[in-house]
């Protein structure tokens, strides 16, 4: 009997060692941010459909469903690209694990956007095939490098999961100048 598949919607990119699923609305940029992503060194696993399966490790491995279109992307505007021929065979890979969810999203048409009292990175979980996925929401807007944001999240969730929180340790940082302040008055 075979492990359960299924298949989400999104672009799934290797960014630094780190599988990262773009995901959001159709027409948001996710192919565009992951030729982005490319063009700086990540590579694309599969654009438009993962399969996911669960491992026997409980960690989740994307891969395309037909063998051999992994390494086309399909852009509104260039049309159907092929990366591999594009960029090289290292700009591509079969498969890859899943570990992060990007979450892209227009902005309201007012242009505020209120996410409450977020001040650190707002991670959400999803799950695919039972397994927890940290998530996070990326607003599109034009004139961000979205690119940029994307490699810093992933490295600020490689230090998340290695134990290190920025946000408690500036807060702790704060809170220490603070206290001195208060006992120099």
């Amino acid at each position: 009997m075979s492990a359960p598949v299924v298949t989400v919607p999104g672009v799934l990119v290797e960014v630094l060692g780190e599988g990262v699923l773009l995901t959001g609305a159709s027409g948001v940029g996710k192919s565009e941010l992951a030729l982005e992503l490319v063009s700086r060194g990540a590579r694309l696993v599969v654009d438009d459909a993962p399969e996911f399966r669960r491992l026997e490790d409980s960690s989740l491995e994307g891969s395309c469903p037909e063998e051999g279109l992994g390494d086309f992307l399909a852009h509104r505007e260039l049309g159907i690209l092929n990366v591999r021929e594009l960029l090289g065979a290292g700009a591509v890979r079969s498969r890859g694990r899943l570990e992060l969810i990007v979450e892209l999203r227009r902005p309201p048409a007012s242009g505020i956007v209120d996410e409450g009292p977020c001040l650190g990175l707002c991670y959400e979980t999803r799950e695919v095939l039972g397994v927890p996925v940290p998530a996070v929401r990326l607003w599109s807007r034009a004139g961000r490098n979205l690119a940029v944001l994307v490699e810093m999240l992933v490295r600020s969730h490689r230090l998340r999961r290695a134990g290190y929180d920025a946000y408690a340790d500036f807060t702790r940082r704060q809170e220490a100048l603070m206290a001195g302040r208060a006992g120099e008055g």
